[in-house]
């Protein structure tokens, strides 16, 4: 499936009595439907009627047996294949796509661009040594959507390979135009990827067009307890790793299965989960967890990085127990243009 550019949503739905109760519905909106393979219908829906097509279908549909309620969803410019057919959706994922218009058109729109948040040495924090960029939306009126709805809503209406990509785009062309020499952490979703060398080779070569040094990008995992294939993660890894890449896991202390993949993925950087550092200088708990994993780490010499630093404590806390990086709003915040000053502050020993 190619990325989201224009054009309209195209749904095709296999059965016949299903595709009339659709076109009696949506004919009210003026969609007509077509014949298309399989003996199946072909709907465009305009995601400025998404709303009025979600109520339109929930209403149309809801006495149809659920086994019958699937249609097929292209992207704009595509139609259908006699080999797409298999690869049918639930009406429940029919409405949330319709209903996720305001998505597509962000995308469509290419409102997507990408914050910084800089990331800097744990002894001397006045020294920055990457950048994390973060994905933002914007509104018509200027506003910022955050990640967590971009995200969110992606998942459920099926588009998060579609964003996900335009989230890495975005990164690599907002980096270019500020000119980073740094470190450039990159997020991404492994469940967005299905073919490493398809799926990323476009990021590859934006990072070259760019003028981005390899070496400097480091690929962030995000959602890794939606991973329940490691095998593919590590498909994906050895992809980027054999690109010149370097690979950082997220969110490490969050459960399990974080901590089951640092063996198994190998990566050059672990960050340790926000929630585990917040207040880890006054909670023994949170402490002794996170005391374990930046022992680990050094004794693997794999860098660490504790993100969601907002306290003097905590800096000092894990300053004192061996992170090699730090990050948070105390140093500072995302920002769309990169912060490229930090203020200094006293210097404190980082454990060997």
């Amino acid at each position: 499936m190619s990325e989201l550019s224009a054009g309209d949503l195209h749904c095709w739905f296999p059965a016949d009595h299903v595709a009339g109760k659709v076109r009696a519905a949506l004919r009210g909106l003026a969609i007509e439907g077509r014949p298309s393979v399989g003996d199946g219908t072909a709907f465009h829906i305009c995601p400025s009627q998404s709303e009025a097509v979600a109520e339109a279908l929930s209403d149309a549909l809801s006495a149809v047996e659920q086994d019958d309620t699937r249609a097929l969803f292209c992207l704009p410019g595509e139609a259908p294949t006699a080999n797409d057919i298999a690869r049918v959706e639930p009406l429940s994922r029919a409405i949330i796509r319709a209903r996720s218009g305001w998505l597509m058109a962000v995308m469509r729109e290419r409102r997507l661009t990408s914050h910084f948040q800089p990331i800097v040495h744990a002894d001397r924090p006045d020294r920055i040594y990457g950048y994390e960029a973060l994905l933002r939306g914007v509104n018509p009126d200027g506003s910022f959507i955050s990640p967590g709805t971009l995200f969110d809503t992606a998942r459920g209406a099926g588009l998060l390979f579609q964003l996900d990509l335009a989230a890495r785009r975005s990164a690599i062309a907002n980096a270019h135009v500020h000119q980073l020499a740094h470190a450039l952490f990159v997020n991404f979703a492994p469940t967005a990827i299905y073919d490493p060398k398809a799926c990323l080779r476009s990021t590859v070569a934006a990072i070259d067009e760019a003028g981005i040094e390899r070496g400097n990008v480091v690929f962030e995992i995000v959602e890794t307890e939606r991973t329940h294939d490691p095998k593919h993660l590590r498909n994906i890894l050895d992809y980027y790793r054999g690109a010149g890449f370097r690979i950082a896991l997220d969110d490490v202390g969050a459960g399990y299965s974080s901590l089951n993949l640092i063996h198994l993925l190998r990566p050059d950087v672990i960050k340790l989960d926000m929630e585990l550092v917040r207040d880890v200088d006054r909670d023994p708990y949170k402490a002794r967890i996170a005391a374990n994993l930046l022992d680990v780490a050094n004794a693997l010499g794999i860098d660490a990085l504790a993100e969601g630093i907002e306290t003097e404590g905590e800096l000092e806390w894990v300053q004192q127990h061996g992170a090699k990086y730090v990050q948070g709003y105390l140093i500072a915040r995302p920002a769309p243009t990169p912060v490229t000053a930090i203020a200094s502050r006293p210097l404190v020993h980082v454990a060997a």
